[in-house]
């Protein structure tokens, strides 16, 4: 049966309305950055969309003394039930301005518009609306009767999940009574950006949120800075591990959430053309750029090939394109940088004795993008099964037993994610216990929900965000 097809369905890129310049938010204003401006384009067509402001070292040490004047005489010292004020405050307006959101950041990043709009945004205002719900209950959090806020939390984001990943940091930070230094990332900083409009919307107090744009030298500064009491990072693992190395033999509290390289798993007994669509989802969604994505799909020899062969007719289904069509199942890549990457892992593939199958959808000639690859007869030796390829690329290889199955799915040094699928509820137990995964999700993928917490083990970091655990991490208990 032949896909169908749809006329173009584009959303209006004026919803966005986008500014030619933006600028570093400190103290409750947003001011002129001592930095090199840098200019942020369209992954889609390579255009510039607006000019942005950077942080110099003393913008960093502005932004610092700021949030530590409003931690010491006002955020730190006020009742939870007023920090919950806010912080309902702040999800409401996000949810007003949502549409205007999630068209920002398919400009800025890439992703699908349906993806920012339906997924993205609303688990932003989520995210707001749980922890405002802690702000006031957290001497029964299970901390001890008077947990205390650590103090100034400097945070750095990646560019895959901008406006989410600051939701993931800012609101548990707030609700627990710390103030904010954020960094976005260089590519990506947009919506981050009119979240400091909506602060000052919701009047937050001066201080209590400021957001610093600025490539890698920004986020060194924040860390390195003495007035930091806790940074929390998400981005690679390369970086995680410099930033430990430099926060070693200091007070500052730590929380990483790294790489991965996820083990989706396939059993014999599995409801076929569901885990098709859990498959897609695991790897395809926001174009592979996902740390928990299902990058290697482990699948029961016996099924294999049928598995293969569904799988290969959904993927070919998929709509490539113009990222603001309703339409569009995958959109560009955020960067050339990023797109080299995955060029050069897939030639590894190829080189080291790998199938590769590619779709045949057409790919736009301007812009970053990358069609949906697949690839069969995958030895756990070549770099696409090591290597976290940040894209949407999936390695296959099989198994026969369930030993082998975890045995595989744990010989990587990563640990954020796994999945399995299988119809027996024992063996979904028994498979889960022995996986080296923060997060193992069970028939289903990329099933996410603020009051589950999130994190990973070995190179994939450490520490909690989200549910209650995740509150810890900003406290000192």
């Amino acid at each position: 049966m032949p896909a169908f097809e749809y006329a173009p369905a584009p959303e209006s890129r004026d919803l966005a309305n986008l500014k030619p310049s933006y600028r570093p938010f400190v103290d409750g204003e947003f001011v002129d950055g001592s930095g090199e401006p840098l200019k942020t384009i369209n992954p889609a067509t390579e255009e510039i969309l607006a000019e942005v402001g950077t942080a110099s070292e003393s913008d960093v040490d502005t932004a610092v003394k700021a949030a530590r004047r409003a931690y010491d005489k006002v955020w730190g010292r006020m009742p939870g039930t007023e920090r919950a004020k806010y912080l309902f405050r702040i999800a409401r307006l996000i949810q007003e301005r949502s549409r205007e959101l999630a068209v920002l950041e398919t400009l800025d990043n890439g992703k699908p518009i349906k993806e920012s709009r339906d997924s993205d945004l609303p688990t932003v205002a989520a995210h707001f609306f749980y922890h405002a719900g802690w702000a006031d209950k957290l001497e029964y959090a299970g901390f001890g009767p008077e947990p205390k806020p650590l103090g100034v939390a400097g945070q750095i984001i990646p560019w895959n999940f901008p406006l989410l990943m600051l939701a993931w940091k800012i609101a548990p930070a707030l609700a627990t009574g710390n103030t904010v230094v954020l960094k976005p990332a260089e590519t990506t900083p947009l919506t981050a950006l009119v979240f400091a409009e909506i602060c000052q919307q919701a009047d937050l107090p001066p201080g209590v949120v400021n957001i610093l744009p600025g490539a890698g030298d920004v986020g060194s500064w924040l860390v390195r800075h003495e007035g930091i009491d806790k940074i929390a990072f998400t981005g690679s693992t390369e970086v995680g591990k410099l930033i430990q190395r430099e926060v070693a033999g200091t007070p500052k509290r730590l929380t990483l959430e790294l790489g991965g390289k996820a083990a989706n798993i396939v059993f014999d007994d599995a409801p076929l053309d569901q885990a098709v669509e859990g498959i897609v989802n695991g790897i395809f969604f926001n174009q592979g750029h996902v740390c928990c994505a299902g990058s290697r799909l482990l699948v029961q020899e016996s099924i294999a090939d049928e598995l293969l062969e569904k799988l290969r007719y959904r993927v070919s289904t998929m709509r490539l394109g113009d990222p603001l069509d309703k339409n569009t199942d995958i959109g560009a890549i955020n960067s050339a940088e990023q797109l080299a990457k995955i060029r050069e892992l897939v030639d590894s593939g190829e080189a080291e004795g790998a199938q590769r199958w590619t779709s045949s959808c057409p790919v736009p000639e301007r812009g970053f993008f990358f069609a949906p690859t697949v690839f069969s007869d995958v030895h756990q030796s070549m770099r696409i099964a090591r290597e976290e390829i940040f894209g949407p690329v999936l390695s296959v290889l099989t198994f026969r037993t369930p030993d082998e199955a975890v045995a595989k799915a744990n010989n990587t040094p990563y640990g954020l994610s796994a999945g399995i699928w299988t119809e027996k509820g024992s063996r979904i137990l028994s498979v889960a216990n022995r996986l080296r995964a923060g997060v193992v999700w069970a028939n289903t993928f990329n099933r996410f929900d603020p009051a589950a917490p999130f994190g990973g083990y070995q190179e994939s970091g450490f520490g909690r965000e989200g549910g209650r655990i995740g509150l810890e991490g900003y406290l000192d208990v």
